[in-house]
């Protein structure tokens, strides 16, 4: 099981083209055009219905209530979505949400025409809106490694950046142009229509049917894998660190960003808008720089800077600087933004494989989305008690907190993630219900006393992708009679579970089997065992 040596990879072939290589990929290219397109018309669709409903009431609590029941189904439905994402097919599953958004865009739509729009009526349409964005968050990063080499990995996350923050850009210009020429039904129409496109490059997209598997997850199982993979992988532990604390400070410039405008620089609302224009210009310049920057900085290099000069910008906005100086103050802002998201984000896809990817993402944007809204209603609480000038400066600290984290370096995402398949499959004296467990794996080393703590570090390793790739209890023990037997031992919930760890293990843990295996002194390989749990009711 764990002891069978394997052919070495070859190494990916380096990549080629530069930062917009991707783009050469017709799949990849309609994709990212049509998501641009689509993005496009969502923030179109925001504006209207953030316009539309201070026309249909003026209380500061019903806009808030639109603006909460979009997010709030990213915080309560990202797992859960990440899940199905990995166990549907998630072509099918991205035409299904795009088809759930559109037929909400679509009532928006119908109800503006008809006079017939309520409060009440555009808060839950927002909310279902908002589970669409929740399901489609995970799997549309998902895909991604399936439309390029690993080698262009991180300049297709790159583009997708630069794809979201060219319709943050565009999106709110069109939408309120739409607004202010023709109405609320003609952009909520403008978003319908390009979820038509977007659905269309989806239908034409052949990606290739998930063969039928008689140890597909169920969703129940799925979770519980996602979680525990999580809860493993220290990697994944890196980023999201990473990703907590630089969120949380940078959040206090965006959540005070209005104040700012309107107080400090003494700026009326076109003013907050050019600001938010700034924003997204500068991301898009920060996305066009990245590949640069990425080459001589290195990803923990891109993470202080992005830190620095998301602090020194908020520091200086402290002192209520003239308002062009805001503006371009806001562009580097902007840049140092995407430069951090963009890392995490390709950091995290190049660190997880694919039966997980769903999941392990959608922890990851879990953690974001907590790290920024808690950090925006935190900093909103000190600036209610110190003032917005001294919680600029507080938040600043971000570059302190910055070179704090710098030491707990991002992984580099250069591991071999593919299924080794190189585990045997199991001896059976009769066949095995798939739900039957818990079942227990015993793998006895014989190692010499000499090389004992060297091979207990190696085993240590071998025991955090038990782990991720299904074991729920993991531990060592020896023999008393003879010590240099050693004995290695994990337990799964089900008998299909371990099956699915036989096609989980990457060639990447193979390696560390393998350095297990050094230690062991006898020709023949370790000793395997499966025990199956006995049920109550057959003892």
């Amino acid at each position: 099981m764990t002891d069978t040596a394997r052919t070495t990879p070859p190494s990916p072939a380096p990549a080629a083209g530069g930062s917009f290589a991707p783009l050469r990929r017709t799949v990849f290219a309609v994709l990212w055009g049509a998501t641009v397109l689509g993005n496009t018309g969502s923030f179109m669709r925001d504006v209207a219905s953030a316009w539309l409903v201070t026309d249909l009431s003026a209380s500061p609590a019903a806009v808030a209530l639109v603006q909460a029941a979009g997010m709030l189904p990213i915080f309560l439905l990202a797992i859960p979505a990440g899940v199905l994402s990995d166990i549907l097919d998630r072509r099918r599953f991205l035409i299904a949400i795009q088809l759930l958004l559109g037929a909400v865009s679509l009532a928006l739509m119908a109800l503006s025409l008809t006079g017939l729009m309520s409060v009440s009526s555009l808060i839950a349409l927002t909310f279902v809106g908002g589970i669409g964005a929740a399901l489609m968050g995970p799997t549309w990063q998902s895909i991604v490694p399936e439309l390029v080499p690993r080698a262009e990995l991180k300049s297709a996350v790159a583009l997708n950046s630069l794809g979201i923050n060219i319709a943050r850009s565009i999106g709110p210009a069109a939408g309120g142009l739409l607004l202010a020429g023709f109405g609320a039904a003609v952009t909520y129409g403008a978003d319908v229509a390009s979820y038509v496109i977007v659905i269309a490059a989806l239908l034409w997209w052949k990606r290739p049917a998930d063969a039928e598997d008689a140890l597909g997850e169920r969703f129940g199982g799925a979770f519980r894998a996602g979680l525990r993979y999580a809860r493993s992988s220290r990697e994944l532990h890196v980023v999201l660190l990473r990703a907590a604390v630089f969120f949380a400070f940078a959040s206090a410039v965006w959540a005070l960003l209005p104040l700012v405008a309107r107080q400090l620089l003494k700026g009326d609302a076109a003013f907050y808008g050019l600001l938010l224009g700034s924003v997204g210009m500068g991301a898009i310049g920060g996305a066009l720089l990245l590949p640069r920057l990425r080459e001589r900085l290195g990803p923990d290099g891109l993470m202080l800077a992005a830190a620095l000069f998301t602090a020194l910008p908020a520091a200086i906005l402290a002192l209520a600087p003239p308002k062009a100086a805001a503006v371009a103050l806001l562009f580097v802002m902007g840049a140092a933004w995407i430069i951090a998201l963009t890392t995490l984000n390709a950091t995290a896809q190049a660190i997880l494989p694919n039966w997980v990817r769903g999941r392990a993402l959608a922890v990851y944007l879990t953690v974001f989305n907590g790290a920024m809204a808690g950090g925006s209603i935190g900093w909103g609480f000190v600036a209610q008690e110190i003032g917005l000038a001294a919680t600029l400066l507080a938040a600043a600290g971000l570059v302190l907190t910055g070179l704090a984290v710098h030491r707990v370096a991002l992984p580099t995402g250069e591991a071999d993630l593919t299924p080794s398949k190189h585990w045997p499959e199991p001896m059976l004296a009769d066949p095995v219900e798939g739900d039957r467990g818990p079942v227990l794996i015993l793998i006895e080393y014989r190692v010499s006393r000499a090389d004992r703590a060297a091979f207990l570090a190696v085993l240590e390793r071998l025991s955090q992708s038990r782990r991720r790739d299904g074991a729920y209890a993991w531990g060592v023990d020896e023999d008393a009679a003879e010590p240099e037997i050693i004995v290695e031992w994990f337990m799964v919930e089900s008998w299909a579970e371990h099956l699915r760890q036989h096609r989980r293990v990457s060639h990447a843990d193979a390696d560390v089997q393998q350095a297990v295996r050094r230690f062991h002194l006898l020709e023949e390989g370790p000793k395997v065992r499966h025990l199956l749990a006995i049920p109550p009711g057959s003892r």
